[in-house]
């Protein structure tokens, strides 16, 4: 299932913050596709987080910088997928200063966590998933019930669902957690997913101070769940944008009653 979107009734900031983690992320991919496959090795091995020498206080900038680099297409248009959906309702939620101080806290929790893991790992961590992970878990706990429109293409089957966040969230920290713990301590190389659950946590946790006075937690969806649509429908309605939910809980109590929506 691809997020292409959630419930929509306009936030009140603009989303510069996150636009802008999008942008560098893009154009620092942009910059490493022009490297050879040597320097490029080089590159990560400079800029990313290195467990063995972060474990012994070197190259600390690496937990920051790793954040924007990417190993491919789908690294990267996954994680920007995500970003976008979900971030903009975070940083709605916490101001432009605050989301972005969030977002690097989280990303550095999410990189200390595998690396507490992997102390002696000489494999660099890179990939801003970790810091998306502690966006996701913010997410799950301002708007649970919020539907997430869900791209779902199972061989001939497809069409666009509604998914209630907590369902969808949820199911990506379960699969982290399995997946971690089915993979070697010693792995070589592949998916931190311990970074990915400890930025979750971190999200969770660091949501909890650092939103906005007035912004409620749990927030009640305004669309119906497990609404399905055709393809073509993709283009309908201003139900659901490309990553927003009411402005961040205010002026939304009592719940009104889920709105089916222009598509079903």
């Amino acid at each position: 299932m691809i997020p292409i979107g959630d419930e929509d009734a306009g936030n009140s900031v603009k989303p510069y913050v996150n636009w802008t983690i999008i942008g560098l992320c893009v154009v620092v991919f942009l910059y490493e596709i022009t490297m050879p496959p040597a320097g490029l090795d080089a590159f990560f091995l400079q800029w990313g987080a290195i467990p063995a020498e972060i474990s012994r206080f070197h190259n600390l900038y690496g937990l920051i910088t790793s954040m924007f680099l990417h190993g491919g297409w789908t690294h990267l248009l996954g994680n920007m997928v995500f970003l976008f959906v979900f971030g903009d309702n975070i940083e709605d939620a916490m101001g432009h200063v605050s989301y972005l101080l969030f977002y690097l806290l989280t990303g550095i929790v999410a990189g200390l966590t595998q690396i507490v893991l992997s102390p002696s790992s000489t494999i660099p961590l890179i990939g801003a998933s970790g810091a998306i992970a502690g966006v996701l878990g913010a997410y799950i706990v301002l708007h649970p019930h919020a539907n997430v429109r869900v791209f779902v293409w199972i061989l001939i089957f497809v069409r666009l669902v509604n998914v209630p966040a907590w369902i969808l969230l949820g199911l990506w920290f379960a699969m982290q957690v399995f997946s971690g713990l089915a993979t070697p301590a010693d792995a070589e190389a592949g998916v931190a997913f311990w970074a990915h659950v400890g930025g979750f946590i971190a999200g969770i946790l660091l949501i909890l101070v650092m939103r906005r006075r007035g912004v409620a937690l749990l927030q009640p969806a305004h669309t119906e769940a497990f609404r399905t649509a055709p393809l073509q429908a993709l283009g309908e309605g201003r139900r659901f944008g490309g990553g927003s939910v009411p402005p961040s809980g205010r002026n939304r109590w009592p719940p009104r009653r889920p709105d089916p929506g222009p598509w079903g």
